[in-house]
């Protein structure tokens, strides 16, 4: 593994930013990112990516076996039990012992019959040279580290959604990810294949509707007993035995043993951004794709806990997302209502909706003679998520940089980050992207 400056400590960070602190929660350091912190920090340079010959197996290690983790590990598994794809999981990394054993058994499961080696520690994982990429699924306070672990280690990466927790971590990853182009970086935001948002990108950029003035998208559901909650607590979870608590908690700091972090950690704000984050970056994601209009460089939110009290992040967001061209995007979030908004890009000369699996093309009354009302028949490609997997594996073998990749994911996370700090503490946020500064209005 290559060697490699992390830059500040957590704690030298938040001493130097200062926490932001609302609602009596101090939620860590606000990203006012300076010329002589994140910017200034040494780069990576990472080990040499191993080559894929076009007929060989891409070999993969999957970090962080929860139900997510999981699921990809088989689903890469039945790819090639099914002769889709030439590729193989053998290394399964996760703190918890039993998590690991159970990824192994369902992909023997799928087909898998080849060795699948199992560690506690990542790092071990990231040691092994004939691991071309990684999947890394775990818990959002560890995305960061263990990304720029992998990039160290010269691994191509798909890293779940949300690319990080907070902003620093981010833009530290963005510089990185950046420094190190023969890399494939993908982050694992779902409807991010769906062919109406690339169509709708299209429409936009050949200007016949004229500019894009404001859009709109949410992500919502309901539960009876509480987002999150339906995640079982397993009895037989042993630290010290079976499960390394403190490397679980890592970045975060340390914290007495606590099942109900470990199992529902969407809930807890130290954790997780909660809807921001967990929901809302499913349909942000492909709509600043398609939108198109730079950075967002203002940020304001509010969050409330409706019915699920109990839960520490919010059950009901609303969030207004300001670009570099004007351009504002209004974006709502539930866990106690499943009623959401219709996704629709107005422009100036007709809008474009969003709702189905097809683009439809409406003009606003002023242009109806000069907009014909269309619908752009997309493809149905089944399912997004196994289209998304195997843009990945396309991008390795070519070594073709992804469309979801870190400058796309950046993006977002200055939305998720800023909007949850915003919530908390009631003011708006902007940012600069000359600079890479955040600032609290």
């Amino acid at each position: 593994m290559a060697q490699h400056d992390r830059g500040l400590t957590r704690r030298g960070f938040l001493s130097n930013a200062g926490a932001v602190v609302g609602a009596g929660v101090a939620l860590g350091a606000l990203s006012t990112i300076s010329r002589g912190s994140i910017l200034d920090e040494p780069l990576i340079k990472a080990n040499s990516a191993p080559k894929v010959d076009p007929d060989a197996t891409i070999k993969l290690g999957l970090i962080g076996a929860g139900g997510m983790g999981t699921g990809h590990a088989v689903a890469f598994t039945r790819m090639q039990a099914e002769g889709r794809q030439n590729v193989e999981i053998v290394a399964i990394a996760d703190v918890c012992t039993l998590h690991s054993a159970r990824a192994k058994r369902e992909c023997e499961k799928a087909g898998a019959k080849h060795t699948i080696d199992t560690y506690q520690d990542y790092r071990k994982l990231l040691e092994r040279p004939d691991i071309h990429g990684v999947v890394i699924a775990s818990p959002e306070h560890w995305h960061a580290q263990m990304a720029l672990d992998a990039i160290a280690a010269g691994k191509d990466v798909y890293l779940e959604k949300p690319m990080t927790l907070r902003l620093d971590e981010a833009l530290r990853l963005y510089r990185n990810v950046n420094a190190n182009p023969q890399l494939m970086f993908q982050v694992g935001t779902q409807m991010m294949r769906l062919p109406r948002f690339h169509e709708a990108r299209k429409v936009i950029r050949e200007g016949s509707l004229g500019p894009p003035t404001f859009s709109q998208t949410s992500y919502c559901r309901n539960s009876r007993d509480g987002e999150w909650n339906y995640y079982g607590i397993n009895k037989n979870w042993k630290p010290g035995e079976n499960l390394d608590w403190d490397a679980w908690c890592g970045p975060a700091g340390k914290r007495d043993w606590d099942p109900l972090i470990m199992a529902r950690w969407r809930r807890y704000r130290h954790f997780s951004t909660g809807i921001v984050g967990d929901l809302l970056v499913h349909v942000m994601t492909p709509l600043l794709l398609a939108v198109d209009q730079g950075w967002p460089t203002r940020v304001v939110a509010t969050g409330a806990h409706i019915v699920d009290k109990a839960m520490e992040n919010h059950d009901l967001t609303q969030l207004q997302v300001q670009f570099e061209t004007g351009h504002t995007m209004v974006v709502a979030g539930s866990t106690c209502n499943e009623l959401g908004l219709e996704t629709i890009i107005r422009c100036q000369k007709g809008n474009l909706y969003l709702g189905g699996r097809h683009l439809v093309i409406r003009p606003e009354r002023l242009y109806a003679e000069e907009v014909e009302e269309r619908t752009i028949e997309c493809e149905d490609i089944g399912n997004d998520q196994e289209q998304h997997r195997v843009s990945w594996l396309e991008c390795i073998r070519k070594r073709e940089t992804p469309a979801s990749g870190v400058e796309l994911g950046t993006k977002v996370m200055v939305i998720v980050d800023l909007a949850t700090r915003s919530m908390w503490d009631g003011h708006a946020y902007s940012f600069d992207p000359k600079t890479m500064q955040a600032t609290r209005i």
